[in-house]
């Protein structure tokens, strides 16, 4: 089966995609794209997958570079590949042609960055935590750093758990409250004491209140387990583990 690559016109004449889970090598829960060198796949199918991506985005397989996430709000200039261990952060910049960063995610947010007029993209793993703590502002920072401009800057959300499938409890919304009162309106009821939090709602906002120019693809992972693996999906269906779509973006 041949790839599936989500893209946008957004992002203008710059190579790129949000990888579905289509066409890829691996089986069971995994089956397909699974990008994931920390999940228990098995390693080398997981490196064929990677080295599928790294052909469609034209780039050798060690010039997909990715970071060891941990849902931080850390930012990582990339000039070329990682040396192990991966550097622990949550998002990539760069200004050097031919490396592409790439960033896992199976719910969370995964955002792509351009300034194509500048030279330099991003692309960042914003997970609620990572978006509460301020990764999406840091990428724009740290592209900036570079050369970049803010308005001229554009970031793309895309597939990532809608609204209607995340119901979180109050102890979640009292977090964001205590940030600041006004998040509550990324939050509505749902059953008993439960609410449901709009990720990429909160993710659009933060871009927006930095500067930049974002949209969302409006593609929910929980929903098309089709195309999309899903976290959440996974422990709901009471699952070993799950894959991860890759994302990617590279000048």
């Amino acid at each position: 089966m041949t790839l599936e690559i989500i893209t946008s016109d957004s992002l203008g004449p710059l190579r790129h995609g949000f990888f579905t889970r289509r066409g890829g090598a691996s089986s069971g829960v995994f089956a397909g794209l699974n990008c994931g060198a920390g999940s228990s796949d098995q390693s080398e199918i997981v490196a064929i997958n990677r080295s599928r991506v790294a052909d469609a985005m034209q780039v050798p397989s060690d010039r997909l570079v990715s970071v060891h996430q941990v849902h931080s709000a850390r930012v990582e200039q990339v000039d070329g590949p990682l040396d192990a261990p991966k550097p622990q952060a949550d998002a990539m910049v760069t200004r050097t042609p031919g490396v592409a960063l790439g960033v896992l995610t199976a719910d969370c947010q995964p955002v792509l960055f351009a300034d194509p007029d500048a030279g330099v993209i991003g692309a960042a793993h914003a997970g609620w935590r990572g978006a509460l703590d301020g990764v999406l502002e840091a990428t724009v920072e740290a592209m900036v750093a570079l050369g970049a401009t803010r308005e001229t800057i554009t970031a793309v959300i895309g597939p990532s758990i809608s609204q209607r499938a995340y119901e979180v409890g109050p102890e979640f919304l009292d977090t964001f409250l205590a940030e600041d009162a006004q998040y509550a309106r990324f939050f509505v009821n749902g059953t008993d004491d439960k609410f449901h939090f709009d990720l990429p709602g909160f993710g659009l906002f933060k871009l927006r209140s930095a500067g930049v120019n974002a949209e969302w693809t409006r593609h929910c992972t929980y929903s098309d387990a089709d195309r999309f693996y899903s976290y959440r999906r996974a422990t709901h269906a009471r699952e070993a583990d799950y894959g991860r779509l890759i994302s990617v973006i590279r000048l």
